[in-house]
């Protein structure tokens, strides 16, 4: 069981997290300068390099052991027929992760990564002896008649992820990616992203599980209805996650924030991981630096919500299933990048000429 986390104790934590080292992230750049090629012809193979070394204070970490989480929960915004498919998926593919059969799992597998399923909300009794049962609620209430949780609420999941990631790291992961399941998720993301982004309701809607035209305009007058109705405050991120957010969102906002404190990236998956990241980053900014983003989505908010994280997508597969997908493939990226810094000739040990700049 996670331990009551109070607001303040919240704050505590969050000041306690430390933007990535820039003297590190130098030198890895000065070493990828100096290999066989042309100064940055590897794009963002360098970048994240750099960027794996100002993070974990090493200039080629081992990051070998990671771990996808997936954060389970479901939404009672979907009372208002928001969603291609019914709310009773929401279990059924925890137990399809839970058996190994999943997208996820597949490519986890590819990708010798662990793969966690937490319970934080499912509006159902779920029981596998590779579930981590971590409920909050049975559910979030529909936001599209009030707030979708309490900040209690709120704040227990973020604790949620927090604590799971420090225990993750305690047997040993030292990377992490963000994963979701919930049907109907895309809506409080995407409220998410309006809110704190600035851009309109139907900017930041997308067609989620694959909705038709009418039902998109519908999901559009949703998303209105709630910001409407709760009237959010984008300059108290607790308030926007609390009162359109998701309970899922809360525990990969602490996923993101534990990951941050313990000096690991963490991997962002599509949307739903992106609006979280907003989330996260109005908490804690340095938690920005420890951020990867994997890929862009189908979901046409997100690329807005990428740019105000400042972040660039290590890869474009026009992916939209959620579950950590573009995350775990990501993870080969990472490691080509690692490779190439730990494997490459420099122009000295190779015997070649460098470059000659007048």
């Amino acid at each position: 069981m996670s331990k009551q986390w109070t607001e303040e104790q919240l704050s505590l934590y969050l000041s306690s997290i430390q933007a990535p080292s820039e003297e590190l992230a130098k030198a890895a750049q000065q070493h990828s300068d100096q290999l066989t090629k042309p100064p940055g012809s590897l794009g963002k193979l360098e970048h994240t390099a750099s960027q794996l070394a100002a993070i974990t204070g090493e200039l080629w970490p081992d990051l070998s052991k990671r771990t996808v989480i997936i954060m389970a929960g479901d939404h009672g915004v979907c009372d208002e027929g928001i969603s291609a498919f019914p709310q009773s998926v929401t279990p059924q593919m925890v137990h399809n992760f839970l058996q190994g059969g999943a997208a996820v799992n597949v490519l986890a597998r590819a990708a010798q990564a662990d793969v966690v399923c937490v319970d934080i909300g499912v509006a159902a009794e779920l029981a596998h002896e590779q579930l981590v049962s971590r409920k909050v609620m049975y559910g979030t209430r529909n936001m599209a008649q009030g707030a979708a949780m309490t900040r209690e609420q709120a704040i227990e999941g973020i604790a949620v992820g927090i604590e799971l990631v420090e225990k993750l790291h305690a047997s040993g992961s030292r990377m992490f990616a963000t994963g979701e399941m919930g049907i109907g998720n895309t809506t409080p993301s995407a409220a998410i992203v309006a809110v704190m982004t600035g851009i309109s309701a139907e900017q930041a809607a997308g067609r989620g599980t694959g909705i038709s035209d009418h039902m998109l305009m519908h999901k559009i007058s949703v998303i209105e209805q709630a910001i409407r109705v709760n009237e959010p405050d984008r300059n108290d991120p607790l308030d926007v996650l609390s009162k359109v957010g998701g309970i899922e969102i809360a525990g990969l906002v602490g996923v993101i924030l534990g990951a941050a404190k313990l000096r690991c990236p963490v991997v962002l998956d599509g949307y739903i991981s992106t609006a979280a990241a907003l989330i996260a980053a109005a908490l804690a900014g340095a938690s920005k630096g420890y951020m990867i983003a994997s890929h862009q989505s189908q979901e046409q908010g997100h690329v807005f919500a990428l740019s105000a994280l400042d972040l660039s997508p290590c890869i474009q597969l026009d992916l939209r299933v959620g579950e950590g997908t573009g995350a775990v493939l990501s993870f080969h990226f990472i490691d080509a990048a690692l490779k190439l810094m730990q494997e490459m000739a420099t122009f000295s040990s190779a015997g070649i000429d460098g470059r000659n700049d007048q």
